[in-house]
């Protein structure tokens, strides 16, 4: 064989290189059954791939039952990805810079006595904060913050003084370093069915002291205020809080740590689920309306529809992850509904959204992944419920 047409050969059998040019999605699945391993699946995501749609890897976790629930959003620099296994009181830290080869770097379990981790952000110094809903067998939990192996720094107890009935079980937190303040929210995974869990809180970032317990106004009545669900910071610096209730509140005032609630938008229905900022756009799920749902936020007070993308009966949208670039969306429908995974074109002009028709299993008529009835690269062979999904980095 000619030299020259060896070393074309053998640079044309070399896979794309795995670290964003040739994107992916993970996704932190489990066994409906939950009588196998849970574990993170890697789908092709790249629209030019002969392979696109396809599981081209998977990493089990070694443990059944879990729960797969929240991962990182987005991936950081380092290309590690912590996930919880909500019921097991488990986090687990992929390396998934090689998206084709995943590994797991380790696992841990409860830190300082707070158990049952929610959602975990990083810090500018390069800690995670994570929301715990529980310490020991209090149904009150707190704020912990640690490196990204498992090892405690600080924490701080949800539990207020000036409210001390008040069960509260931290469900997700956004940080403000610019003001050195974060906000956390709480709903209960166990029993939201029996708690109202409308309460905000306001915390000193730089040593996670409690600072405010406050509740949402009812807004349009109803429910609306309960369920406090994802706080995102917008670009004028303020927050928006969903409700899983279908509310929608802006808090103001929080470098003062006076915070204003003013209710400014409801959705369809009586449960809508994790929602996107970016830009002047806010995605929100909505699954009564089995539909993603784009705000322009350019007058945060007043946000108005402008598209929305609507599924088919079978789908009841609840995570939704950006592509780095902000130019796709992946949503799924977790554990709730039909075990399919979407990806959505966004327009950041417009504020349009589009279904991707090309993103689907190979021979089927219709779009999306499917998480049922596959034979896994990990031999497991039957159906798995997606939660967490994110794109790889560029």
């Amino acid at each position: 064989m000619p030299r020259l047409f060896l070393v074309v050969f053998l640079l044309s059998s070399i896979p794309a290189w795995p670290g964003g040019k040739h994107p992916y999605l993970f996704v932190w699945a489990g066994d409906d059954d939950k009588k196998t391993s849970d574990f993170l699946a890697v789908i092709d995501a790249d629209p030019a791939s002969a392979t696109y749609g396809d599981v081209v890897a998977t990493k089990p976790t070694g443990m059944a039952g879990a729960v797969p629930h929240h991962t990182e959003d987005p991936i950081p620099a380092n290309g590690h990805l912590l996930a919880n296994g909500f019921d097991a009181s488990k986090t687990w830290l992929f390396d998934v810079h090689e998206p084709l080869t995943p590994r797991i770097l380790t696992s841990f379990g409860d830190l300082d006595g707070y158990n049952h981790p929610h959602t975990y952000i990083r810090l500018p110094n390069g800690n995670v904060l994570a929301t715990f809903q529980y310490r020991g067998n209090r149904r009150t939990g707190g704020l912990v913050e640690f490196d990204e192996r498992g090892h405690w720094i600080r924490s701080g107890s949800a539990a207020d003084p000036n409210a001390p009935s008040a069960l509260i079980e931290p469900y997700s937190v956004v940080a403000l370093p610019a003001i050195d303040r974060a906000i956390s929210t709480d709903t209960s995974m166990m029993d939201h069915d029996q708690r109202a869990g409308g309460k905000v809180q306001l915390w000193r970032l730089s040593d996670l002291k409690l600072l405010r317990t406050f509740d949402l106004p009812a807004g349009s009545g109803g429910k609306v205020n309960q369920w406090t669900g994802e706080p995102r910071v917008l670009p004028d610096g303020s927050v928006y809080v969903h409700t899983f209730h279908c509310g929608l509140y802006r808090l103001t005032g929080l470098k003062d740590s006076l915070p204003q609630a003013t209710f400014v938008r409801r959705f369809e229905g009586e449960y809508c689920a994790v929602p996107i900022v970016t830009g002047r756009w806010w995605l929100q799920t909505v699954p009564a309306a089995h539909a993603v749902v784009v705000l322009n936020i350019t007058d945060p007070e007043h946000p108005r529809e402008v598209s929305r993308l609507t599924l088919d009966d079978k789908q009841e949208p609840h995570w939704i992850a950006l592509e780095p670039g902000g130019r796709r969306i992946v949503i799924n429908s977790g554990e709730y509904a039909e075990h399919r995974v979407f990806i959505a074109n966004f327009d950041p002009q417009a504020g349009a959204l589009s279904l991707d028709e090309r993103f689907r299993d190979r021979g089927s008529d219709r779009p999306g992944v499917s998480m049922d009835g596959k034979t896994w690269p990990h031999a497991f062979q039957g159906n798995a419920y997606p939660h967490g999904a994110v794109f790889s980095r560029d």
